[in-house]
């Protein structure tokens, strides 16, 4: 680790690898090491060395869609690394200590050697877990934590039951865990092939069902309709989900399906809620909340109440790594997460 004693001794640039324009994953210009200026940390930043970044959906979305005026995108919207810096107001951090975050979508990303982030949306990363077993779960907890419990406001003694779609995926691997360990509601996964399936039990899923027959197999385990139901993939499902929840029955979204046509939810009285882990830092930037929810996930996370999701790891980061990590997630078939770490 390199520490800096003063503005002047803080790197101006730092290495990172970036999408040169958008395009597929085995495109040339996708994955490109680059030098790129780094700013002085502003009031509330820390410059962080990086050690591990995790890839999500929205790397792939972002890597595809970006404009030419934004070149060289750097993405990484999952990091765990050490303080080696910090700004002239930063109060809950100091030179040396090990976060973990999701970051911004706003700023460049932390698919990098250094990288600047908001303390208020950064976390203490659990002393139970190395670099990568913590880059895994930032912006997935983040997620699933404002879904169960800020969307849906489940609580302890809630006995709801709970729908989560796409179980053995980043964002449905921490719900599952959430669910069943702080809450009373009883939490049913849904997974296609016997490995997802596996994995989701593994994590405290009650009941795991098939997707593709989710109407039979929901009226086994919850005749009565579920209560509440996560959603990363909601195009042609609306109906089914309508079917499926009980009277006033929620949704909580997190994709963004052109033109989705929520009526089908009228007739019961059920409602439609949507999850982006990036409002807070878009629009909310005073917020301490998501530093808050991250401390406490860390000292979940230390008491064994929860676990990384961390399955595969790569290593370094490099244009080579980065890009077998994006396909990977692209490949939509990934049981937890993947994490490309410095060493």
């Amino acid at each position: 680790m390199t520490t800096h004693s003063s503005v002047s001794d803080l790197p101006t640039t730092t290495r990172a690898i970036a999408a040169l324009s958008a395009g597929p994953v085995d495109a040339d210009s996708s994955f490109a090491a680059v030098d790129i200026a780094l700013p002085a940390p502003g009031p509330h930043d820390l410059l962080v060395e990086v050690r591990a970044v995790s890839v999500n959906p929205v790397d792939i979305k972002v890597r595809t869609a970006f404009g030419a005026a934004e070149a060289p995108k750097v993405l990484g919207f999952d990091a765990a690394g050490v303080v080696v810096a910090i700004g002239s107001e930063v109060s809950a951090f100091s030179v040396g200590d090990e976060v973990y975050y999701a970051g911004s979508i706003a700023r460049n990303g932390a698919n990098a050697d250094h990288h600047l982030v908001d303390e208020r949306i950064t976390g203490h990363k659990p002393r139970s877990l190395d670099f990568a077993a913590a880059a895994a779960v930032p912006l997935t907890t983040l997620t699933a934590w404002e879904s169960l419990f800020e969307r849906m406001a489940l609580r302890k003694d809630s006995t709801d039951t709970v729908l989560v779609m796409a179980g053995a995926g980043g964002v449905g691997s921490m719900a599952i865990q959430l669910a069943r360990q702080l809450t009373g509601a009883t939490v049913i996964a849904t997974a296609s092939r016997e490995e997802s399936a596996a994995w989701a039990e593994s994590l405290g899923a009650h009941h795991v069902v098939n997707h593709h027959a989710l109407r039979d197999d929901l009226r086994k385990v919850a005749p009565g309709g579920v209560n509440r139901i996560l959603s990363p993939f909601s195009l042609g499902n609306v109906q089914t989900y309508a079917d499926v929840m009980a009277v006033h029955g929620q949704v909580v979204a997190i994709d963004e399906p052109a033109g989705l046509d929520t009526l089908p939810l009228k007739a019961k009285s059920q409602t439609w809620h949507w999850e982006l882990m990036f409002t807070r830092p878009l629009f909310d930037p005073e917020s301490t909340a998501q530093r808050e929810i991250l401390d406490e996930a860390a000292r979940l996370f230390d008491a064994g109440v929860l676990k990384s999701t961390l399955t595969r790891k790569l290593t370094p980061i490099t244009p080579e790594t980065l890009r077998e990590a994006h396909r990977a997630v692209e490949g939509s078939t990934m049981v937890g997460k993947i994490v490309v770490a410095k060493e």
